[in-house]
């Protein structure tokens, strides 16, 4: 089973009220190369992280990152969600992944098994593990819901892997350019209706999508990795 990992919009639905971009951050000032090895280069230096022993549930999710043919950025690949009755996530964004199982060796093999189950892709077989970012506490509705996400990032050995093969779980694929949400070029803000009250959430916009909630922090955790001195 999918695990959303943030609260976006699909491309057929109304986008939410969004303001426009705040203005340049510091980031779009420093000079980044955000070609696939050099990403995988800084990645490479992070020093892995161990699975700490928790009381909480878990989860995986990869991020997947390629470089086009014809382009020298990289990017990202990202779900849309199928639209499902009772599906508190319907129709959102999110990486692949999803909850650990019992039967899980570890934390790296569920990203693996749920990134295959999700869009039929084998990441042991066409890509390279590059780092495990720092989990996260999973949110829902604003509220912490009791469960961990490691973020695993990968690369793809080539441009094109073989067809995706989606999941009942999964609308459609995304392949999301990493420079200009890195730079913040594509910042946005979304407009998030909860209990009454309406939250500005900092997000991205990506072909007609708003990505936030813990998508986009993830991505932002990434970015900072990316940038540091």
């Amino acid at each position: 089973m999918g695990l959303p990992v943030c609260v976006d919009r699909g491309a057929r639905e109304p986008l939410p009220l969004t303001s426009p971009a705040p203005a340049a951050s510091p980031r779009e000032t420093v000079s980044n190369s955000y070609d696939l090895a050099a990403i995988a280069a800084r990645l490479t230096l992070l020093e892995l992280a161990s699975e700490a022993a928790t009381t909480e549930r878990q989860a995986a999710v990869a991020a997947i990152l390629r470089a086009p043919r014809g382009d020298d950025e990289a990017e990202i690949l990202l779900i849309r969600r199928s639209e499902r009755d009772g599906d508190p996530w319907s129709g959102h964004m999110a990486f692949p992944g999803g909850r650990r199982e019992p039967a899980d060796p570890s934390l790296y093999y569920t990203a693996l098994r749920e990134t295959e189950e999700e869009i039929g892709l084998d990441l042991a077989q066409h890509a390279r593990f590059l780092a495990r970012l720092e989990d996260v506490p999973a949110v829902a509705r604003a509220r912490r819901v009791g469960m961990t996400i490691a973020p695993f990032v990968f690369a793809l050995d080539e441009p094109e892997p073989p067809p995706f093969v989606l999941s009942a779980e999964v609308a459609e694929i995304v392949w999301a350019p990493l420079g200009p949400m890195a730079r913040g070029q594509n910042a946005t803000r979304y407009a998030y209706d909860h209990e009454g009250k309406t939250l500005d959430m900092p997000a991205y916009s990506v072909e007609e999508r708003i990505v936030w909630g813990l998508t986009h922090r993830m991505l932002e955790m990434l970015f900072d990795i990316l940038h540091r001195r």
